[in-house]
């Protein structure tokens, strides 16, 4: 259902409004270079800092733009529960192919609430369910036998792990097995991760480099020996530039990077601001290693 490159949409701004023109030309640019689905609306997106009617609308171009050529998983999480199941109702009826739902951050929730969290949104849609767990931002961390209880109702389809730990993709496909879709939501680990079973990832990189990253993706699937060797190759050309794209806290790094590759501007709304000179010339380095830039 999901798989291969999907890209953590970065949400791009004009004088502080939406730019709805480079947004919508950044769709496109993804659609045009292999990338295999859209994320818009998730914390690459800056979801904490966009009011509801930017975060609907910015569901409803991608939607619209992207025209049911590759899916869209709009992000809909929240940490309240009601305004989760709000947000995946509104991306069900934009047409919206998927809902990517963070864990609840703040609160606290224990195990059993994570489950009936979740449950919830489940039983308000129709709409396939990916679970976001990342416990460097929100604090909690989901059980694989939490994940393993709600595998069990209708919707929920999967996990974006960004917990870093290749060890906890092994242990979700030996309880919930191969048909649990799990996308790593670590740029870095995307190589090895897929090696040992995942399907593909939610990236940040993506933005900025969707080519080299559903290449990356669909070689390293390959059965084919020299095709894996290829991944690694690509693999390994992608290190810096990850590395490069979270000095500072995302996605301000990528975004300057995209407008040094002429998509849009570095714009970013507070609590975020602008990345440092000094990192500017490491992202501006990765991108030349990268030859993405001359």
């Amino acid at each position: 259902m999901f798989k291969g490159s999907n890209v953590a949409l970065i949400t791009p701004f004009k004088d502080n409004i939406l730019d709805e023109e480079n947004y919508t030309k950044l769709i496109n640019f993804h659609i045009k270079n292999g990338t295999n689905g859209l994320v818009p609306a998730g914390t690459t997106g800056e979801s904490p800092t966009l009011s509801h009617d930017e975060h609907q609308k910015v569901i409803e171009i991608c939607v619209k733009e992207s025209g049911g050529k590759i899916p869209v998983i709009a992000g809909t999480g929240s940490n309240s529960t009601e305004e989760a199941v709000s947000l995946t109702k509104h991306a069900e009826k934009a047409g919206a192919d998927g809902a990517l739902v963070v864990t609840p951050y703040y609160n606290k929730p224990t195990q059993e609430g994570l489950y009936h969290h979740y449950k919830s949104i489940n039983d308000n849609t129709n709409l396939p369910i990916i679970i976001y767990n990342i416990p460097s931002r929100c604090v909690i961390d989901m059980s694989v036998d939490t994940m393993a209880k709600l595998f069990e109702l209708k919707n929920i389809a999967g996990v974006k792990d960004a917990t870093g730990d290749l060890n906890r993709l092994d242990q979700t496909i030996k309880k919930l097995g191969p048909e649990f879709i799990q996308l790593t939501g670590e740029d870095g680990l995307a190589f090895e991760f897929n090696k040992r079973g995942g399907v593909g990832i939610i990236s940040v990189t993506a933005n900025i480099a969707p080519k080299l990253c559903s290449e990356m993706q669909r070689l390293s699937k390959s059965s084919v020996e020299e095709d894996i060797k290829k991944a690694e190759i690509i693999d390994k050309n992608l290190q810096p530039l990850h590395k490069a794209l979270f000095i500072e806290s995302n996605p301000a790094p990528v975004k300057y990077a995209a407008k040094i590759l002429g998509l849009c501007s570095d714009e970013i709304r507070l609590p975020l601001v602008k990345i440092k000179k000094e990192t500017e010339k490491e992202v501006y380095k990765a991108l030349s290693s990268t030859k993405l830039i001359n």
